[in-house]
């Protein structure tokens, strides 16, 4: 018997939100599935929110997108952020919870498949040094280095900097989340030959307005990338 095999004998998988026994490691139960809200069909190509109807040959946009100048080619989302989907997103950023990351960065490598190529350079949102400090850990950094690994890509943890503390962005209005982001990440003064003539992928783990990855692709357009996709655990959406 394998050491596998052994593990899951005295220690047997268990859901990753609910505790319930499952078949193999970091999976979901059949009922905490039913109740997460994956993704699918078709979805904004800026923002990757979901949207009524048929996949389509050419893109379309929500109506954020069409209204909002964003910065950034393309974008998908693996989850919606409400019921499981925001639990499982809190419980990685604020609860310690890196086990999520694993099972997380499989379900949104499976969602950036329409903006994976070989020459992309995978990098994430960063933290202000003192939140990073607080919280030991960028959630967005674990789940970059896991995506660029399942992609056999580049990833560049560093690639952009937060000089300063931009505050949360709950209970900001969306003209007050633009204004707080603005040039608030920049970008890391020893990467710029790796940004230059390269699509970047940048990685996250919430999209509400979008204005922390219009001020990364921003700052990566900047300083010479040819395009930016974004890609983000959750995506915030209106709910009915």
């Amino acid at each position: 018997m394998g050491l596998q095999a052994l593990l899951h004998m005295a220690y047997p998988p268990q859901c990753i939100t609910c505790g319930a026994r499952v078949t193999s490691d970091f999976g979901i139960c059949g009922d905490c599935w039913r109740d997460t809200p994956f993704i699918t069909g078709l979805v904004c190509n800026h923002c990757g929110i979901p949207l009524p109807g048929e996949e389509a040959d050419a893109p379309v946009l929500c109506d954020d997108c069409l209204t909002i100048a964003r910065p950034w080619r393309a974008g998908r989302a693996a989850l919606l952020y409400h019921e499981n989907g925001r639990q499982l997103v809190l419980a990685l950023k604020h609860a310690d919870r890196l086990d999520l990351a694993h099972p997380a960065a499989e379900w949104m490598f499976k969602a950036a498949q329409p903006l994976l190529a070989p020459d992309i350079l995978v990098a994430p949102v960063p933290l202000h040094w003192w939140r990073l400090v607080q919280r030991r850990y960028n959630q967005a950094a674990v789940l970059s280095a896991r995506i660029a690994k399942l992609a056999k890509v580049a990833h560049c943890p560093d690639l952009l900097q937060r000089p300063r503390p931009t505050g949360s962005q709950e209970g900001r209005t969306r003209e007050g989340r633009f204004a707080n982001m603005a040039g608030a990440l920049t970008l890391h003064p020893r990467r710029a030959a790796q940004v230059k003539g390269r699509h970047i992928l940048l990685v996250d783990d919430v999209m509400t307005s979008g204005a922390t990855l219009a001020a990364g692709a921003e700052a990566c357009l900047a300083a010479g990338a040819t395009d930016v996709s974004v890609l983000v655990m959750a995506r915030v959406a209106k709910q009915a």
